[in-house]
């Protein structure tokens, strides 16, 4: 008997842990995404009592319900909706996620469900739990090319502009006619990503209460350490009428190519160029002759300068809380509450797990995690020339957009976009090797646009 226990805990063979209701990618990332299927086939341990404790997660999928009056219910496992879709008890409303709309008026009873989310400026940690399981768990990773597409949008709109023979002067697109409470594209972006998860998730699980991580930096005591009190309001540049009088004084008047002093032809020079996302703070300026300038950015000097630490993203959080906590119903809590409660936990750092430990998971049975992408819908602005006529390169929405996961001839690709008015598909087979194919011979294995949970 001992001997047939030991065989039982040690085998490792291929029987899926459930049964799909839906069919899922052929990639194992994609997977990740898909509500109702599964990359792992191999059974758990017979250890009851290690199943319950796993740190990653079980694998038990969740199919979402919504009540016939339209009131969001617990989700329920994929057997129960089975019989009530084969039973004409239920439509499917949705396959990515997976969920389904009852045709019978039921009780409607819920459960207390509470939502953490792990705030963050390129990913998104995600938890909803209840007093026994956790329903759904995972990352949403966002976009952040927002700037460069705005630059590009500017430099295509100024050429545009410049062929026009007459074009009426503008005054309202300053930044002094901007309403109050404006914020960059690129923060306004994070805040509405950041409701539009929680909505989403709230249309899907009966969420109870909202639990968010404040996460608020201070951007000078993390250059110095030692900085207090009238040191804010004093700072390095005190008593300079400029930047860059402060960085010619700062570095003697003198040249970091060439070390030679000239209190004339100096140029202050930006060690991380403005259009890589560098800023015009002290410590990213240095000074330069002119002629050293100019041979530097010719490529005929070669130097290289040690570039600043970067604190957008420590800015862009403080901005994103300091909003978010106005535009959603929400509680507060810190990241060293979070902290110290994952490491009791035993759990590794991840977004998944901290907004686990958020939404106040302690001992609840763990799901898989999911991680998400974040994806622009399309790929220009279908915009209208001179006469008023949509240009003629793209007359409409193509169905396939970059991003998306094609197969061609048995193997995964990435589409890199579409050309001559639809028909024919190009993607990236490597980074040196563009391949193209008619519409007719692929066929889509996922769609990567939106967010999916």
């Amino acid at each position: 008997m001992v001997k047939q226990q030991q065989k039982l805990f040690k085998r490792d063979t291929c029987i899926p842990r459930d049964t799909s209701l839906v069919s899922g990618s052929m990639i194992s990332n994609v997977n990740k995404e898909e509500t109702l299927s599964h990359t792992n086939s191999k059974t758990l341990d017979n250890n009851l009592e290690e199943n319950q404790h796993q740190q990653t997660g079980g694998f038990k999928t969740k199919v979402f319900v919504i009540a016939k009056s339209g009131k969001v219910l617990m989700p329920t496992t994929p057997r129960k909706a089975r019989h009530l879709l084969k039973q004409q008890k239920a439509k499917v409303v949705t396959t990515k996620p997976f969920a389904i709309k009852l045709n019978w008026d039921c009780e409607e009873i819920v459960q207390e469900v509470n939502l953490g989310i792990d705030t963050g400026v390129k990913t998104i940690g995600y938890s909803v739990t209840s007093k026994t399981k956790e329903l759904i768990s995972g990352e949403f990773v966002l976009r952040t090319n927002i700037s460069k597409k705005i630059s590009d949008r500017a430099m295509y709109r100024r050429n545009k502009r410049n062929k026009l023979w007459y074009r009426e002067a503008r005054f309202l697109n300053r930044t002094k006619s901007k309403p109050k409470g404006w914020l960059a594209p690129s923060v306004q972006h994070k805040i509405d990503s950041h409701i539009r998860l929680i909505n989403k998730i709230k249309s899907l699980i009966p969420i109870t209460k909202v639990i968010i991580e404040s996460s608020q930096f201070d951007a000078q005591k993390l250059q110095n350490p030692d900085i207090e009190g009238s040191e804010y309001q004093n700072g390095q540049m005190k008593d300079f009428e400029n930047v860059k009088m402060f960085v010619r004084q700062r570095d003697k008047y003198t040249c970091q190519i060439c070390k030679k002093k000239d209190d004339k032809m100096l140029d202050v020079h930006h060690i991380k160029q403005r259009k890589d996302g560098g800023s015009d703070r002290p410590d990213n300026l240095i000074t330069l002759h002119q002629s050293c300038h100019k041979k530097f950015h010719s490529g005929k000097i070669k130097h290289v300068f040690v570039k600043p630490k970067s604190f957008k993203e420590t800015s862009m959080m403080n901005s994103l809380w300091s909003r978010l906590k106005y535009l959603v119903d929400c509680t507060e809590t810190f990241g060293y509450i979070t902290k110290i409660n994952r490491k009791e936990l035993g759990l590794e750092k991840t977004h998944y797990n901290d907004a686990f430990v958020i939404s106040g998971g302690t001992n609840q049975e763990r799901c898989q995690s999911n991680v998400s992408k974040q994806i622009r819908r399309n790929n220009r602005q279908l915009q209208q020339n001179r006469k008023g006529q949509k240009l003629a390169i793209r007359k409409e929405r193509y169905k396939i957009q970059s991003g998306d996961i094609i197969l061609y001839q048995n193997k995964k690709l990435i589409c890199n976009g579409m050309f001559n008015l639809g028909k024919y598909v190009s993607f990236v087979k490597n980074i040196f090797n563009i391949k193209y194919a008619k519409i007719n011979d692929i066929k889509v294995l996922y769609y990567g646009k939106g967010i999916k949970i």
